[in-house]
């Protein structure tokens, strides 16, 4: 049990000054928390020298060795100590706090870092020698010639050696490992012109290269496109959409990957801030805000998405690690954020992830086979498209063999074609891109030939969608009903909580959602959506609180409002087993291609896979 007065001394404490080492070892805890602190710490200092290429070495997790090379500015021997004095820095003069555009700017990094390891710094700046200097357990060393063409050299070794207590909270030197690889991906996206090597030199000191990144060339979209496919993944890079929307100063770019392409955890989301990475939960927050209409709770989006602005827009110095901004503008952020990543999503149109094909495709294994002893011509692509041509038309064949209820006898097969008359050629397929249906199975999936390969298409899943993106613009467009309680109900809050909720008193309005001051800090709901019936409106008031907490916003109304229309979709759609027409499956796919989202049904899942004739014949050992 605590103590009543755990402050409290008979002894009257006595405030002293503390030395220099004691504070450098407290102002680490703060900036170093980990190897993978001292790595960020390290190259951030890199490239703000001006380095094109940075090459990054540990052993056992960073605990024994991190070492940074780069190619920058280098230092001049005169300034090498002073570098390693607390708040010491040529990045900023101190007169404006706000006005920074480097990655560092405290200048507690190096002494920092100096006072728990032992470090080693040597540079060479253009017109000087090269010198070194070196720091042990806050123990400066002088300064001495050293051999070094350019650039800069930071070496740290053991450290917490000089606070053994902190050696202990580190984790295992894997996952150590793998924080430095996560640092290094962060900024090698941030900083696509710049070369990237990360290596490990553990045991015998030969190393390995654990991921190296190569400069980019060209515009800052192509170098930013190839460099997240270095990071990321080619199937990132394929399966994302390049973002570029400005508003009142902010300017958004990036990529953001469709909604199929969704993952497990929010580890694919990565935000940048004037160069540099954050973990910060309003970019977040709207980040799933523009993706909540089209994923299901347990999936996350993936996203790498840069902000720029001027430094006096934003405060970098929030957070010790500087991990963590402030915007002016909150709201002028996310809103930016928002319609940026829906108008790009509503620009895929029915656009669907690879990954789904490549799925079907890997649960596709054909039969063991022996030598191939006879290999059939493949067509030429001429003869393809005669092919096409000649079934795209009529498909009368497809709605008596393919579209038959079981049971029902197969019925005579029709006329192939008519030939066109000589001298004239055929009328080209529109070359649709979900193409022309060629059958039903199992009356749920429409099967459709596309110029390149087939299409396969959940048809309930896909009217759902389109269902529900009628409904909604339906919705936009009318407004929501809004029903007036006979007795409005009374819900008490703190103060703090009532004047959040009526500053968002218009937003709630439009969704149906009437509330007023009632005095003191009461509010009392007067309207509730009509589309939701029965409400608890108590329970409705405190869902929308707690998203606030979490964010500087909420959607709990709206997603509540559309959850009720994906419902209403769900039940106006073609439902499984329902045998279709072929006009009626070619209009299906039509509307498919009009619609945007339709992708994707209402729970990110994809509502048609494409595979291309390539893949397919690849199956069936034709390559």
């Amino acid at each position: 049990m605590p103590s009543p007065t755990p402050n409290i001394s008979e002894n009257r404490p006595v405030i002293r000054q503390l030395d220099d080492s004691a504070i450098n070892r407290i102002a680490a805890g703060e900036v170093v928390e980990r190897p993978a602190s001292a790595v960020k710490e390290l190259v951030e200092n890199a490239i703000d020298a001006g380095a094109r290429r940075i090459t990054v070495e540990y052993a056992d997790g960073g605990k024994t060795m991190i070492r940074v090379t780069d190619d920058g500015c280098g230092i001049a021997p005169e300034d090498l100590a002073l570098a390693l004095s607390r708040h010491a820095t040529s990045k900023i003069d101190g007169s404006d706090l706000l006005d920074i555009h480097t990655f560092g700017f405290r200048g507690e990094a190096l002494p920092s870092l100096g006072a728990v390891g032992r470090l080693t710094i040597t540079s060479r700046a253009s017109g000087f020698d090269g010198a070194e200097i070196t720091v042990d357990g806050g123990r400066m060393g002088e300064v001495r010639p050293a051999a070094l063409n350019s650039g800069t050299i930071v070496t740290l070794r053991d450290l917490f050696f000089a606070t053994p207590a902190r050696l202990k909270f580190l984790r295992t030197d894997r996952a150590e490992a793998q924080a430095i690889g996560d640092v290094i991906k962060r900024l090698a996206m941030a900083e696509p012109f710049v070369r990237f090597v990360l290596r490990d030199v553990s045991g015998d000191g030969k190393g390995r290269d654990v991921f190296r990144a190569e400069a980019e060339q060209g515009d800052l979209f192509e170098a930013l496109h190839g460099r997240l496919a270095q990071v990321l993944g080619r199937e990132f890079a394929e399966n994302s959409l390049p973002i570029d929307a400005m508003r009142e100063g902010l300017h958004l770019t990036g990529f953001a990957a469709l909604p199929t392409y969704s993952r497990g955890s929010a580890v694919a989301q990565y935000l940048f801030v004037n160069g540099r990475p954050v973990r910060d939960k309003l970019l977040t927050g709207a980040l799933r805000g523009a993706y909540f209409d089209f994923l299901s709770r347990d999936r996350h989006p993936a996203a790498a998405l840069f902000v720029e602005c001027p430094p006096t827009l934003v405060d970098v110095n929030v957070h010790p690690a500087k991990s963590e901004v402030r915007f002016r503008d909150p709201g002028l952020a996310r809103g930016l954020i928002v319609s940026a990543l829906r108008h790009a999503l509503a620009e895929a149109g029915h656009r669907a992830s690879t990954t789904v094909a490549q799925a079907t495709l890997g649960a596709m294994q054909p039969e063991p086979q022996g030598a191939r002893v006879y290999q059939m011509d493949r067509p030429s692509p001429a003869a393809r498209e005669t092919a096409y041509q000649a079934q795209a038309p009529g498909f009368a064949e497809t709605a008596g063999v393919w579209g038959r209820v079981e049971g029902t006898p197969m019925p005579e097969a029709p006329a192939p074609f008519t030939a066109a008359p000589e001298g004239e050629e055929a009328a080209p397929a529109p070359d649709y891109p979900l193409g022309t249906a060629r059958g039903q199975v199992h009356e749920n999936y429409i099967i459709a030939q596309t110029a390149s390969g087939m299409v396969i298409v959940d048809q309930h899943a896909a009217h759902e969608r389109l269902v529900y993106e009628k409904l909604k613009r339906q919705m936009n467009e009318n407004g929501v009903a809004a029903q007036a309680l006979l007795i409005p109900e009374i819900v008490e809050l703190s103060a703090n909580d009532c004047t959040r909720l009526l500053e968002l008193a218009d937003e709630l309005a439009k969704l149906g959602l009437g509330i007023e001051a009632f005095g003191g800090s009461a509010i009392a709901v007067r309207e509730t959506p009509a589309i939701l019936g029965t409400v608890n409106a108590r329970a409705l008031i405190l869902d929308v609180l707690d998203e606030l907490d979490d964010g500087d916003s909420s959607n709990i109304v709206q997603a509540k409002i559309e959850a009720i229309l994906s419902r209403v979709a769900c039940h106006g759609s073609i439902r499984s087993g329902r045998w279709m027409r072929a006009e009626e499956m070619n209009a299906l796919l039509r509307e498919m291609e009009a619609t945007p989202h339709s992708g994707q049904c209402n729970h990110g899942r994809p509502t048609y896979v494409e595979l291309k004739l390539a893949d397919i014949e690849r199956l069936f050992g034709r390559t």
